[in-house]
């Protein structure tokens, strides 16, 4: 991609006092809700290089952690809409927040606008290797419990929560959702069967799994997971509304003309069709999607409907 590509979005942004030179002419910020480390940072800061590189400009990586990523996803909205600051958000921050809590101070329908699915994450679910060694075996032992089955997250409203009670009520059995603070004491509790299971992350689940001590039973993606390919899915094993995944998305404030939209789009796009960065996002767990701006806005239209529901479904109030 050319530098002049950039010029059109230039001088649709000069017409509204915004900027007066070729775009961009200084370093393009991408502000994370994520911390530095995560595998998230390092989509972020892997593909973001091959952005940048394709602007003219670097792009740096802003590790504004805290909420869930809503407050990455407000600062961005609440941005100049020049094209110098965007969001890679996700699912919680964009698609379920707005059904949790009634006083989100940002709306991400009307300030912020998807230009590139860039990739997902599919939910493996995990339980203590003595409870079952198949999904029918577990939700047999769940349906005969006089109690509830804990299922172990780490904070009210990620998609981790409402899919434990999505895949309860789709299997008819009562669950209650411990909120852990830290990775390493929801691993512990797992691990000594203190909880019963939950739903995590491929790249996370491998490395439970190799400990022996918990097992992978399903995975909640629409396909096999390239990880765990002998592992079914939930329709696979009789529940097909069991369907859902984790997903990173470029955003950026509704208000920027549709010339520099666009064009940031195509850049997203060829940044992720390099080969090296495919394989390096692919190895890190990630499945590398690519979808343009119509495609994902079509997506998030969707997922903002399917999480609604879904928090409905389950009583949640977040505030």
């Amino acid at each position: 991609m050319q530098r002049r590509d950039f010029m059109l979005g230039a001088a649709a942004l000069g017409s509204t006092g915004l900027a007066r030179a070729a775009y961009p002419e200084r370093p393009v910020k991408l502000v994370l809700g994520f911390p530095p480390g995560t595998s998230v940072d390092l989509v972020a800061r892997t593909w973001g290089q091959k952005l940048g590189e394709l602007l003219g400009q670097g792009v740096v990586v802003d590790n504004r952690t805290g909420a869930g990523g809503q407050i990455a996803a407000q600062a961005v909205a609440k941005s100049l809409p020049d094209g110098y600051t965007l969001l890679l958000g996700e699912v919680g921050a964009i698609s379920i927040a707005p059904a949790v809590s009634a006083k989100l101070p940002y709306d991400p329908a009307r300030e912020l606008v998807g230009l590139c699915h860039v990739v997902s994450s599919d939910f493996v679910f995990v339980a203590p290797a003595s409870l079952a060694s198949t999904l029918g075996e577990y939700v047999a032992w769940a349906r005969a419990r006089d109690d509830r089955v804990n299922f172990v997250t780490l904070g009210a409203g990620s998609p981790v929560h409402f899919g434990g009670d999505l895949f309860a009520r789709a299997a008819d059995f009562q669950v209650e959702s411990v909120h852990f603070r830290t990775a390493n004491d929801a691993v512990a509790s797992l691990s000594s069967g203190d909880v019963h299971g939950g739903f995590a992350s491929t790249t996370v689940a491998k490395s439970l799994v190799a400990s022996g001590r918990i097992r992978a039973l399903a995975t909640a993606a629409a396909q096999r997971a390239p990880s765990f390919p002998q592992l079914p899915t939930f329709a696979e094993s009789g529940f097909p509304r069991v369907v859902f995944t984790s997903w990173f998305t470029l955003f950026a404030p509704s208000a920027m003309p549709e010339t520099l939209r666009e064009s940031l789009s195509r850049a997203a796009i060829t940044a992720l069709a390099v080969p090296e960065i495919r394989a390096r996002l692919q190895d890190a767990g990630f499945t590398v999607v690519g979808a343009d701006a119509v495609q994902t806005q079509q997506m998030l239209k969707s997922e903002a409907e399917r999480w609604a529901q879904a928090v409905k479904a389950s009583g949640f109030k977040g505030d």
